[in-house]
């Protein structure tokens, strides 16, 4: 039976808002996500809030309903709150429904399946959140294998990565690794390792790709470094036609994915 909570001054309370700081969701291994689509999304990849927050007037919605009783046949609490605990749970004046705390999770480069997809996204030193999540939605769009992240990326459970993954955080695997251990792991198998990339005359529309491919999306400021260029079996070009000299990481991403799937 859920139990209510509705005073801020709640030890609880307290704790699952300083979530939305990094240093805090270190130290304890969660991270927040809000929204009954995006908990749903979870539900049905098969994680679950060890928390979970809902409003009131929304507990006899069939899916809060669904929520409570998964969460609490798996061992977490479900905790019955007013609109202004989730708003200072969430951060926003709008709050959602519902807001689940959920234990963080990464996959490892070696329990990979490289020839479960044709395509696997490679974001290296990626910093917007928004970016992130956009990459991860694009992910789930195109069947990817999952989303490798090289270097010193925003943190993926932040808040506004989560929100931006509309749900695909909790269906498309992410790792997070060096550069030095992910090329090693990838020439250890099959694999072609395409670069988007300003300084090359490979249209992308006209290149060859091979299954799987792990399309490398360089950090949105900088690109790409030199060597990881270097170490790429072919870069190709999305032509710039207007005063623009680049696309948006996630839309280069997005608009490369769906090239190299439409050769699969």
């Amino acid at each position: 039976m859920p139990r209510e909570i509705t005073a801020y001054s709640n030890p609880l309370i307290k704790r699952v808002r300083s979530l939305r700081e990094k240093r805090h969701r270190r130290e304890e291994g969660l991270f927040l996500a809000e929204g009954l689509r995006i908990l749903t999304e979870a539900r049905e990849s098969g994680r679950l809030p060890v928390y979970l927050f809902f409003a009131r007037d929304s507990a006899a919605h069939p899916l809060v309903r669904a929520l409570v009783a998964d969460v609490e046949a798996a061992g977490g609490e479900a905790i019955e709150t007013v609109p202004d605990i989730l708003s200072k749970l969430s951060g926003k004046d709008n709050p959602q429904a519902v807001v689940g705390v959920f234990e963080e999770f990464s996959a490892k480069l070696e329990s990979l399946d490289r020839t479960a997809a044709t395509i696997w996204l490679v974001a290296e030193r990626l910093r917007d959140p928004g970016n992130l999540g956009t990459i991860l939605r694009t992910g789930d769009a195109v069947g990817a294998g999952g989303l490798i992240l090289i270097g010193e990326c925003v943190d993926p459970f932040s808040v506004e990565a989560v929100r931006a993954s509309m749900g695909a955080l909790f269906t498309v695997p992410i790792v997070q690794s060096g550069w030095d251990d992910f090329l090693a792991w990838l020439r250890s198998g099959p694999g072609q390792l395409v670069g988007l990339s300003l300084d090359t005359d490979q249209h992308y529309r006209e290149a060859r790709y091979a299954s799987p491919t792990f399309l490398l999306t360089g950090n949105e400021a900088q690109g790409m470094p030199a060597e990881y260029a270097q170490a790429c079996d072919l870069l190709v070009k999305i032509p710039m036609l207007g005063k623009a000299d680049s696309l948006n990481a996630a839309v280069a991403t997005a608009v490369m994915a769906y090239e190299v799937l439409a050769r699969a």
